[in-house]
């Protein structure tokens, strides 16, 4: 049995919204209905992982979702304390400093230094 349990504490500046269990397709309504009903227009949302222990593609893929939405309304997105697994998976997909970096892109999605966020800097995309 997987007991998966979110919890939203919203903040003047952030939203926060603490996960425990396993994000895979059959838990991951739980997580999108927390996150479609929660005004986050302009403000942080920090997604706390510390207690997800499994995310299949689908958490991912949500995660990314999410980040759209949130650039798109002038917020932003910080995935903390993941741990193991889930850890392991945003690394392979190299989506893992585009998910935790705790600074802030520019409107056409850039980070302030140049570049994307996310992507190293020996595959960043060229200027021309």
């Amino acid at each position: 049995m997987n007991d998966f349990t979110v919890t939203v504490r919203q903040h003047p500046q952030r939203t926060v919204i603490s996960v425990t269990g396993e994000l895979d397709l059959h838990t991951l309504p739980a997580l999108e209905e927390a996150t479609y009903v929660i005004p986050l227009g302009g403000k942080a949302l920090h997604l706390e992982l510390s207690g997800v222990s499994f995310m299949d593609s689908s958490g991912l893929n949500h995660l990314l979702w999410l980040r759209r939405r949130l650039l798109a309304e002038g917020g932003r997105l910080l995935v903390t304390n993941l741990q193991g697994q889930p850890a392991s998976l945003l690394h392979l997909t190299e989506t893992y400093e585009l998910l935790t970096s705790p600074s802030v892109s520019e409107p056409d999605g850039r980070h302030p230094e140049g570049g994307v966020p996310g992507i190293p800097r020996h595959k960043q995309p060229c200027e021309r």
